[in-house]
């Protein structure tokens, strides 16, 4: 891992952004211009080159699903609908603050209330792992916001077939249609619709490069979530920690793959070489070795800070997906982190168990975009709707101020609606 000693903190951040790849831009766009054209033509080409597959048909039929659940053993069901059971508490908690509401004033009615999309898309990434616990953490906070229909799509293996635990969390979690696509060609086919697959409204779901840059290439074709991944761990540590919690922790993060961003933030150099010792011991040892040792040579970091304010600095204007605190008295440092996708307090709230089954939800903003969001939930399946009935007396009273307000920026006309009323 690269060792950085923390001057000044701002220009550290600027040693850490990464470098745009225009050419990775260029083949992005030229899938999603190539779906939009030729639709299921393209599809099927794409999935031949990146899943070396041949398909018939896209959409994930229900004998393939009963046939899944012939596959997972009864813990991995139990496990997932534990998982939906706890994430559903906490969207169930937010949801039932999402009351409508009246507001009367001088004649005037603003109603105010918030309404479930219609359609949505969840992406499940595949290829070097399975993911049956994205389908929980996007599909649940669908289904408790009422949207009425929820796709799912998700890379196939070289026989055409997809994991099956995660068609299994897909039918208890409640998709309508899951889809045998991945990779930009199937953001683009979400986003335009193709002669199979009818467009949704919004796209919600982590990936990896081609995926979360074709989201951000069609959002102004669709609506998306945020930008969510490659993944990114952060731990705060100081002199108090377990090295080797630390380490395990920076690994289980490493082992999604190779473009992943873990890191140590520490005031303590003794701790930045127990860690690296620890990393060292282990590095040959564990499983997905090649992945975690590649993540974290290329992108992992240990940043050493003179003070804890400068590390709390740091954490801050880093904005990490994940943030793990792990300090003498943790929660008074947590208290003071407000940029970061989720806080994790105290040496046992590892990140690997809030993605599965704290109940807190896993699809987090990256990028430094925890900044200005949080985690993935029911609000970003609904919208807040507003109707408003005014008055004939209400426009009499606030005539004069219009036309004060309708002067001043040139629009005459916006008073003259006005004044034809009164």
């Amino acid at each position: 891992m690269r060792i950085i000693s923390v001057q000044d903190v701002n220009s550290i951040l600027e040693s850490l952004k990464p470098q745009p790849d225009g050419q990775t831009r260029k083949k992005v766009a030229s899938i999603i211009s190539d779906v939009q054209k030729r639709k299921d033509r393209a599809l099927r080409e794409y999935e031949r080159k990146f899943s070396k597959t041949n398909l018939k048909s896209f959409r994930v039929t229900q004998a393939e699903i009963k046939n899944a659940y012939k596959q997972v053993s009864k813990d991995q069901i139990e496990a997932i609908r534990l998982a939906k059971q706890r994430l559903a508490r906490s969207e169930n908690l937010i949801k039932k603050q999402l009351q409508g509401s009246l507001l009367l004033t001088d004649g005037v009615k603003i109603r105010k209330k918030f309404l479930p999309l219609d359609s949505i898309a969840c992406y499940i990434p595949g290829g070097k792992a399975r993911y049956p616990s994205t389908v929980v953490m996007s599909v649940v906070p669908a289904k408790i916001a009422g949207v009425k229909r929820i796709v799912a799509v998700s890379p196939p293996n070289q026989k055409g077939v997809i994991d099956p635990l995660t068609l299994v969390a897909a039918d208890i979690c409640g998709v309508d249609e899951f889809y045998k696509i991945g990779g930009a060609q199937a953001i683009a086919a979400l986003a335009y619709g193709t002669e199979s697959i009818t467009k949704v409204d919004k796209i919600a779901g982590p990936g990896g490069m081609f995926v979360t840059l074709a989201k951000y290439l069609l959002s102004d074709v669709v609506s998306i979530d945020m930008i969510a991944g490659p993944t990114e761990l952060a731990v705060i540590a100081d002199s108090s920690a377990d090295p080797d919690l630390v380490a395990v922790d920076l690994i289980s993060q490493a082992e999604h793959s190779t473009d992943t961003r873990c890191c140590l933030i520490t005031n303590s150099t003794s701790l930045k070489e127990q860690v690296l010792k620890s990393l060292r011991k282990r590095a040959n040892l564990i499983s997905r070795s090649d992945i975690v040792k590649t993540s974290l040579a290329n992108n992992g970091f240990i940043a050493v800070c003179k003070t804890e304010s400068q590390m709390i600095d740091l954490a801050n204007k880093l904005a990490p997906e994940h943030l793990e605190v792990m300090t003498r008295n943790s929660q008074r440092l947590a208290d003071k982190i407000k940029s970061a996708g989720l806080v994790l307090v105290g040496r046992n709230t590892p990140s690997s168990a809030s993605d599965y089954l704290l109940g807190s939800n896993h699809i987090l903003p990256t990028h430094g975009f925890a900044k200005t969001r949080g985690s993935l939930g029911v609000l970003d399946y609904m919208k807040l709707h507003t109707t408003i009935e005014s008055s004939k007396a209400s426009l009499e009273r606030i005539s004069k101020y219009m036309k004060a307000l309708t002067d001043a920026e040139g629009l005459s006309n916006h008073y003259e609606a006005v004044r034809s009323r009164i």
